[in-house]
């Protein structure tokens, strides 16, 4: 089920305590990938970067796989070339979320037959857009 996040008040989304893991990170604050991070912390999500190039990213601990973040993600965001997400997939499946959103140039015909072989509930869509924000607001 897809969150419609436009209706509730940052307060409300706080006390939701919601947390999401972004797999594919980037310290790089021009890319997407970044202003993902700075999106979800915007809205007072728990935010676990993953890349594990880097040990921080706007100032939160960044993990080197989806395992070694410390809670099971409500909402998982990707950010990987099709190839690379199709390899980690599996692990995402292994933890669980709620929700696995596919950003814009992550999805595939094969990540998407992957996923629902897995049994993760994808959503098709710009995180950055789903928590009704505009990628050049950041």
């Amino acid at each position: 089920m897809l969150h419609n996040h436009d209706t509730l008040s940052n307060e409300e989304l706080i006390s939701r305590n919601e947390n999401c893991s972004l797999i594919g990170a980037s310290s790089d604050r021009t890319k997407f990938s970044n202003k993902t991070v700075r999106a979800f912390m915007h809205r007072g999500y728990q935010v676990c970067p993953v890349n594990p190039k880097v040990t921080e990213l706007e100032g939160l601990p960044a993990f080197p796989s989806i395992s070694a973040t410390p809670v099971r993600p409500d909402q998982v965001s990707g950010y990987l070339p099709p190839p690379v997400l199709l390899k980690v997939l599996p692990g995402i499946a292994a933890e669980g979320c709620d929700e696995l959103w596919l950003n814009p140039g992550t999805e595939s015909p094969e990540v998407l037959a992957e996923a629902e072989r897995l049994g993760l509930n994808v959503v098709q869509a710009c995180s950055i857009v789903g928590l009704g924000l505009s990628p050049e607001q950041l």
